[in-house]
């Protein structure tokens, strides 16, 4: 079990760096969350975008030497417009030159369709999702939630496709058992909520064994995942009471709210990953704080 984002750069330090292929790389918080993680020991990059404006931030960011220590290592591929920065890091992961891609300065739809094109992506023919991984101070355990970014209002084959993804991170990240909590407003079945009924069906699907090394609870509401005291008043027996590692949302848009109330109000910090291709995508909103690139960084070199 990890409780703060630091433990994640203990991990990742533990093995060879990889090698991160950066889609629209003219932008300063992508670059300085790179360059860290490279001065760190943990990341090689290519950088792929506007040249004359990545060297610009690499010189206000590092100087000018670690500039033209890029330009003349190949690191910086010139390409001006998104959809050939989003088609060369596909490209470059194809090759076996990166082992996974960071999203800069673009549109999320304008990365994923490369990612996702039947005949030059590198996509498995799975749904791919997203899961933030969030740090509560008061939780005391890092959370996961999933999906509040990609799929806006999946239905049971794709909810198993998002718990099947969100566990497979925390696999690679150490965890031997993953409690997921597939959240409702109530934690009885009611033919009427359809997102009861389907958290009933993953539960059972879990126990099957067909979703990773977890255990699903549901339906079960949020008071209950997340805290074990209001679970014995409730008379609400499980093990993920108060134990959620990650949770199954009923819709993007409710992850969505769940982790920028988290943000806006429990002074949490956020990392962002899209799997289900052939790498892992760091994937951040464009106005995302060098924290969150950073660490998004760092999982995806430990997944990958």
């Amino acid at each position: 079990m990890l409780k703060r984002f630091e433990e994640i750069k203990e991990l990742v330090k533990a093995e060879r760096p990889k090698t991160v292929a950066v889609a629209c790389a003219h932008d300063a918080h992508t670059l300085e969350a790179v360059l860290k993680a490279h001065e760190e020991g943990i990341l090689n990059f290519i950088l792929i975008g506007r040249r004359e404006d990545i060297l610009r931030i690499l010189k206000e960011e590092a100087g000018i030497a670690a500039a033209e220590a890029a330009l003349s290592e190949g690191r910086i591929i010139d390409a001006a417009a998104d959809e050939d920065c989003a088609r060369i890091a596909v490209e470059l992961i194809k090759e076996g030159r990166a082992d996974f891609i960071q999203k800069g300065l673009m549109q999320t739809s304008t990365i994923l369709r490369a990612v996702v094109n039947k005949d030059t992506g590198i996509g498995l023919g799975r749904p791919m999702s997203h899961t933030a991984i969030i740090d509560i101070p008061a939780y005391g355990r890092l959370l996961g939630v999933a999906d509040g970014g990609m799929i806006p209002a999946p239905d049971l084959e794709q909810k198993k496709a998002i718990v099947r993804n969100a566990v497979e991170i925390f696999e690679k990240l150490g965890y031997e058992n993953v409690n997921v909590a597939a959240v409702c407003a109530a934690e009885t079945v009611s033919p009427k909520i359809q997102e009861t009924v389907d958290a009933a069906a993953l539960k059972e699907a879990g126990l099957a064994g067909e979703l990773g090394s977890c255990y699903v609870e549901g339906p079960i509401s949020f008071d209950l995942a997340v805290s074990a005291e209001s679970a014995a008043i409730k008379g609400f027996e499980s093990p993920v009471c108060g134990a959620t590692d990650c949770f199954l949302v009923p819709t993007m848009a409710a992850g969505n709210m769940m982790v920028k109330m988290a943000l806006a109000f429990a002074n949490a910090r956020m990392l962002g990953v899209v799997t289900g291709a052939r790498c892992p995508i760091a994937l951040n909103s464009r106005s995302a704080s060098f924290e969150e690139k950073y660490y998004s960084l760092l999982v995806c070199a430990k997944i990958s």
